[in-house]
């Protein structure tokens, strides 16, 4: 149990770096509190390229491995506790 409990800690610390990594590599789209003040105009709300699309479809997929590592390990505390 303690093997699997760290092979997640690690997925996650690495997960975590790379999903930081990938939100700051995207292009910004407005939307945000300067905005709200008349801060920003935006031009396209779409995707603009191959490039986006692949950066979203890897930052969702690293999200999920993300979300599911958490909750294995969550898991795998409660149920090695006993609680």
């Amino acid at each position: 149990m303690e093997i699997i409990q760290v092979v997640l800690q690690i997925i996650l610390a690495i997960t975590s770096l790379l999903l930081t990594l990938l939100i700051l590599l995207h292009k910004g789209r407005g939307g945000g509190v300067s905005d709200m003040f008349g801060g920003g105009v935006t031009s396209s709300l779409g995707s603009s390229g191959v490039a986006e699309r692949n950066l979203n479809r890897i930052t969702v997929i690293l999200g999920l491995i993300w979300i599911a590592s958490i909750i294995l390990l969550g898991l795998l505390t409660k149920f090695s506790a006993g609680i």
